[in-house]
């Protein structure tokens, strides 16, 4: 009986929406197709292929001509914490700062750049394999905030070049 009082409710308060001039920044023209035609370029390694396919993914790059090349360097740090009586790291704080700019195919000119930092903790594990499990993940987990946080630079750029 609550349920559907419930749903009346918040159906009456997303009224009130339709008219204060919220748009979604991927409403916006020129946002997403601008961010399709980015082509990454990434720095050899781990990270970097998994930094490269997140950003793929996250700007959902299609297979028409890129106007754009976001070109990648990586600085990653792998920080002790946590020392167990033995003195052995029991956590590690793993730290990825990534340069980036936004580079136009057509001239070679630089049209943004700016500076994006993710950091993951993993606990160190006895096992050996545990241990490399942990830390793929900790690359992994890295490589997708830092692609969510480009993705959103890049975004509102693109709409503020578009308006």
């Amino acid at each position: 009986m609550r349920t559907p009082a419930l749903f009346a409710v918040l159906g009456l308060l997303t009224f009130g929406l339709g008219g204060c001039g919220f748009t979604p920044l991927y409403a916006s023209p020129g946002v997403s197709p601008g961010l399709s035609a980015v082509e990454t370029i990434a720095p050899e390694g781990r990270t970097g292929a998994l930094l490269r396919e997140s950003l793929d993914d996250a700007l959902a790059r299609d297979s028409r001509p890129a106007e754009w090349r976001l070109e990648l360097t990586l600085k990653e740090s792998r920080i002790p914490r946590g020392r167990r009586t033995d003195g052995v790291a029991s956590r590690y704080e793993y730290v990825v700062v990534a340069n980036w700019k936004l580079v136009s195919r057509a001239d070679g000119s630089t049209a943004t750049q700016g500076v994006s930092t993710a950091e993951v903790t993993f606990d160190r594990a006895e096992q050996p394999y545990a241990a490399i499990a942990a830390q793929q993940d900790a690359e992994q987990k890295v490589a997708d905030e830092l692609a969510r946080k480009i993705q959103m630079d890049l975004a509102v750029w693109m709409l503020k070049r578009a308006g």
